[in-house]
């Protein structure tokens, strides 16, 4: 499968090129960017991959998918002239600043017979991996606390189509769905700074309460100077505590990539490795591996076999929705039904 990756930012360079030269299925046939600066960071890293000045250049090469990680507000056109080409799609998080937006572009990949899959790939990160054994050790999910904390100022996507709540609180939100399945009730508070783009929101905290009776926090900074990575699973069998890393971006920054090989690619720490308590006492337990590449070694066998997608744009949608009765609830101080 020959893929386009559009933006070459720290999303592009970080999130998704690596990733995809780790899978044989896919070829990275293009990069478009215009900065300079991108374009040299492509050619350092990726010297045999053409640069593109636009999207339209890149399809007319003729693609079979594109991976679209600009700014937020530039999602939408791309996505839809992608869809309009008749290329299958994967689109970063937020891939639609709210729910409406996201039932648009859906609706428009559906009526061109494209895939349009959200770039969620943190349902492949190292602790979500191990928390899905640890869980049936637990017994009856009581209570969930998530709490992801960055140091970056630098890097929030300021303005109205923005936030940290459309951007990782996408991911946390993902995460718990996958988890623990669909949400009746939304609260939630978010911290906003004044931007020369707008009124943005830095940080939130977002109590859920699903279906299943399981109720879920997420919490997340990114301007504070603090950054952490913590859970806490509270059950009728016990809980599970766990302060560990960010592995894979960790990884990347410290100028590894999965390509080298995957044997020890992706696990924890292990100085921290998460601990489960129960009546038989305090254990730890080791990691499972962590891999990103996987989201793109199945979104491959969607595109060349017809298997299942990793993240359909409906299960995109499903979050954007608990995203805006999150900002609701925030805005009015009041608690939200869905």
């Amino acid at each position: 499968m020959k893929l386009g990756l559009v933006g070459y930012g720290a999303g592009g360079r970080l999130f998704h090129a690596p990733y995809i030269a780790a899978v044989d299925e896919i070829e990275l046939a293009g990069v478009v960017t215009r900065s300079p600066q991108r374009r040299a960071e492509v050619g350092a890293d990726h010297p045999d991959v053409a640069v593109f000045d636009s999207l339209g250049d890149l399809l007319d090469t003729g693609v079979d998918a594109v991976a679209i990680t600009t700014p937020p507000e530039t999602r939408r056109a791309l996505v839809l002239e992608a869809i309009s080409r008749g290329v299958h799609v994967i689109a970063d998080k937020p891939f639609a600043p709210d729910a409406a937006g996201g039932r648009e572009l859906a609706a428009a990949a559906a009526k061109a017979g494209v895939l349009l899959s959200v770039f969620h790939n943190r349902r492949f990160d190292t602790d979500i991996t191990t928390i899905g054994g640890v869980l049936p050790r637990l017994g009856e999910i009581w209570r969930v606390e998530s709490r992801f904390d960055l140091d970056e100022p630098g890097s929030l996507d300021a303005g109205p189509a923005g936030g940290l709540l459309r951007d990782l609180g996408a991911h946390l939100v993902d995460q718990m769905l996958v988890l623990f399945g669909p949400v009746e009730r939304v609260w939630a508070h978010l911290d906003r700074v004044d931007q020369p783009e707008g009124r943005t929101d830095c940080g939130f905290a977002v109590s859920m309460t699903h279906r299943s009776g399981v109720f879920s926090t997420v919490t997340a900074s990114k301007i504070n100077h603090v950054a952490a990575r913590q859970w806490r699973i509270y059950g009728s069998d016990g809980s599970y505590v766990s302060d560990g890393t960010d592995v894979q971006v960790d990884q990347i920054r410290a100028g590894r990539r999965p390509v080298d090989g995957l044997d020890d690619w992706g696990f924890e720490d292990p100085a921290r490795l998460g601990v489960l308590h129960t009546a038989a006492g305090r254990e730890t337990v080791p990691s499972v591996q962590g891999r990103y590449d996987e989201y793109y070694r199945r979104f491959a066998a969607a595109v060349d076999h017809g298997a299942p997608q990793p993240v359909p744009a409906s299960e995109g949608i499903t979050v954007l929705e608990v995203l805006d009765a999150a900002r609701r609830s925030a805005d009015d101080g009041v608690m939200i039904r869905l």
